[in-house]
């Protein structure tokens, strides 16, 4: 017998003539905290990414190409890596030099591109979340922690949900999934924060919107 089957063991006996009010209490745990329309909940994600330091704009489908191409402008961006997957039309307007997201790019290749842009699988706005699992649009995990700057495409309200629960339903378990919540970030014990240890300095998320009407689904 394992040391777990004995502790169960242990567990079992001593609740054995408990019943009434002195039983175990089964916790029905919320899917989400609160009611919210739509646009509150989108507004949710944007106020929690902005509290965890990241940049957050906003702009429709048509202007997407012309807000990145700002964005990449105002950075002095020089390169832009991109994953395969990518929406060509969205970079068509930057002047940014764009590099392919190549198996055989060494860290030290990825360290010197400027910039990064992909999509996201799900953004939660409770914890001001972004989640990667790695698809085509995404690319592979590496290209989001090494450059120093992360642009973040999140169609909203379609990708938005409320909750942690509700995300990880859209989620595949087995995909390399990345969780974001703002800009890479750590302290020491003397609580001085170093940002840029593990992930990129910077991250930008554009939330990009064209009828801030529909449900989000969940």
């Amino acid at each position: 017998m394992s040391s777990r089957e004995r502790i169960l063991g242990r567990v079992r006996r001593a609740l054995a003539d408990v019943s009434g009010e002195d039983a175990p209490i089964e916790r029905a745990y919320l899917r989400e905290h609160g009611s919210r329309s739509v646009e509150e909940t989108v507004e949710l994600l944007a106020e929690n990414l902005a509290d965890y330091r990241a940049i957050v704009h906003r702009c429709t489908t048509a202007d997407l190409p012309a807000t990145l191409a700002g964005v990449l402008g105002a950075r002095g961006a020089k390169t832009v890596l991109v994953p395969p997957g990518l929406e060509p039309s969205w970079l068509a307007e930057t002047a940014a030099e764009q590099v392919p997201d190549r198996v055989e790019s060494t860290p030290d290749e990825l360290d010197r591109v400027d910039s990064v842009v992909t999509a996201c699988a799900v953004a939660i706005a409770e914890t001001g979340t972004i989640v990667l699992d790695g698809s085509p649009d995404q690319g592979r995990r590496r290209i989001t922690l090494v450059p120093d700057h992360h642009i973040c495409v999140v169609r909203a309200p379609d990708q938005v949900v409320s909750s942690v629960p509700q995300g990880l339903e859209r989620l595949d378990p087995v995909r390399p999934l990345t969780w974001i919540s703002g800009p890479s970030a750590t302290s020491d014990i003397e609580l001085d924060r170093v940002e840029g240890v593990h992930g990129p300095r910077t991250l930008e998320v554009v939330l990009v919107a064209d009828q801030t009407s529909a449900e989000v689904t969940s």
